[in-house]
């Protein structure tokens, strides 16, 4: 499994975790750092969230570190032999799905319904997403294309796609079985370790008691399993783990597999 990591910046904690002047903690600078994943291996290729598009990026002024879809050409991923996931549809995962226009695409179906529903129009949910993105959303769907996710189930040998909402509707994480153990792909439903690790939720939030119940769950795979966890955007992520040989290693990590670029992961 591949990490890449697109985009970098730096907010405050008050403007990451929910009402943090509950914790009686001082605010202060936090990095937040932006990724997208791949796993593959000689069979298939299996992309997890695409990063924001640059029309996305200018309207919140953040820029790329590297483009996603550069990202992905760099690594060997073929669009038209990969299978898409979306763990979730704001503007920094689901940002550039036209760059995989004969894919097949995996989206929870809480999350298409919301998302394309009256109730995504109010500011407080639609601030996290580009109407852009939504069109490209109806668009695989129109195509046939989209394959919808519920629940709990298996997607490919040794990967599982979790619905556990949250942050977002219909937000999903993924478990990784891989040659070190299992990973716990979380993608946004926990942001950070100490998220986590400290029951923070995040500032965005669409349902607050499945975030906490999110939380649990994931507690529950690190605890029993042993899962090997990579939070949505934490800095730390790329340090945790050993780096790609070559160039891209300046944005990427690895688990599981070989480290040569372009090699199967």
């Amino acid at each position: 499994m591949l990490i890449v990591r697109y985009a970098s910046r730096t907010t405050t904690r008050g403007l990451v975790f929910l009402n943090h002047h509950l914790y009686g903690e001082p605010d202060g600078p936090i990095g937040m750092d932006y990724y997208v994943w791949i796993v593959r291996n000689e069979r298939r290729t299996i992309v997890v969230d695409t990063g924001y598009s640059d029309l996305g990026g200018r309207n919140r002024q953040r820029g790329h570190l590297i483009h996603p879809g550069e990202a992905f050409r760099r690594l060997g991923v073929t669009p038209a032999e990969s299978t898409l996931v979306l763990t979730h549809a704001h503007y920094d995962h689901a940002g550039n799905v036209d760059l995989f226009p004969d894919s097949k695409v995996i989206v929870p179906r809480t999350e298409f319904d919301f998302w394309t529903g009256d109730c995504a129009r109010r500011l407080q949910f639609h601030h996290s997403v580009e109407d852009t993105d939504l069109d490209h959303l109806r668009t695989v769907h129109e195509q046939g294309r989209m394959v919808f996710h519920r629940g709990h189930e298996e997607i490919a040998p040794g990967v599982e796609l979790i619905e556990l909402g949250g942050h977002s509707p219909g937000q999903a994480i993924l478990t990784v079985r891989t040659d070190e153990g299992l990973v716990l792909l979380a993608s946004d439903a926990t942001h950070y370790y100490e998220e986590l690790e400290r029951d923070l939720p995040f500032l965005v939030v669409a349902d607050l008691e499945a975030m906490y119940r999110g939380f649990d769950y994931m507690n529950g795979l690190v605890a029993d399993r042993d899962a090997i966890l990579v939070p949505g955007h934490d800095p730390a992520v790329l340090d945790r783990h050993r780096r790609l040989d070559g160039p891209m290693g300046e944005f990427t990590a690895v688990i599981g597999g070989p480290r040569s670029e372009g090699a199967a992961v």
